[in-house]
């Protein structure tokens, strides 16, 4: 799998920062096409459990009389090792024919999408995010008088602030993006340098959470013309171990 190096190099930007319009503009454009979603996904190291085949390891579960097949989509490595080491002790000879396997999420998000809906029993992915984030979300929301014991899903954050409430931008290449962070100390590692370097509008600016679905969902449907400024940045340990992972197999 590769990455662009594009994410990396965004936790440790220098660039400009500034405040984009919301999410709310009255220009009007054609939704995000396929291509260009997973374009923004590509770059997102995700970590799966797999069989010696390489297909996803799947649990059978029952709602209200219907039977579904779900997959486990991990954003963090660990998750996903703390996973198979409880399966170690529940079902020992099933766990040792599985492994933890990195894939970009535009993959998983590509297979949800020629899963959705298809056969008797089709193929759903359950997104397991960072506990700590989920409390860490729920805690900016209640701090934003939202009720934050009622969200779920993967946590993504970002930040606004001004008058118009704005997107905070940050210069990547020739543009402005919007990034959006899978864990909240890389957002408060920016924020902390727009601190030190443009402290006017390190005072205005808040943080805000979305949910990863809720974001797939806007990609696909919305027709606001900042959606193509978002950025997705993965943990920082996911960046870092893939870059060792492909370092690693091109030394050999």
């Amino acid at each position: 799998m590769k990455l662009l190096a594009r994410s990396l190099a965004v936790l440790g930007l220098v660039g400009s920062m500034v405040l984009a319009p919301s999410l709310k503009g009255d220009i009007r454009v054609l939704a995000l096409p396929p291509e260009q979603i997973l374009d923004k996904l590509r770059p997102v190291p995700v970590f799966t459990i797999t069989n010696e085949q390489g297909a996803p390891l799947v649990a059978s579960i029952s709602n209200e009389g219907e039977n579904a097949s779900v997959a486990g989509v991990f954003i963090n490595r660990s998750d996903a090792e703390n996973f198979v080491n409880q399966l170690t002790q529940r079902n020992p000879e099933l766990a040792n024919t599985v492994k933890v396997v990195p894939v970009s999420l535009a993959e998983v998000y590509e297979m949800q999408q020629a899963n959705a809906g298809s056969g008797d029993r089709p193929l759903s992915f359950d997104y397991v995010a960072a506990a700590n984030q989920v409390d860490l979300a729920r805690a900016v929301l209640a701090q934003n008088g939202q009720d934050g014991a009622k969200f779920n899903g993967v946590p993504l954050f970002l930040a606004t602030g001004g008058q118009e409430n704005g997107y905070l931008t940050i210069e990547q290449g020739n543009q402005q993006v919007i990034p959006l962070f899978f864990q909240k100390a890389d957002l408060e590692g920016l924020l902390g340098r727009l601190q030190s370097q443009q402290p006017d509008l390190a005072g205005s600016v808040s943080i805000q959470v979305v949910n990863l679905q809720g974001v797939f969902k806007l990609l696909q449907d919305s027709n606001d013309q900042q959606l193509d400024k978002i950025v997705l940045i993965p943990p920082r340990e996911s960046l870092e171990y893939i870059r060792d992972l492909q370092g690693s197999q091109s030394g050999q």
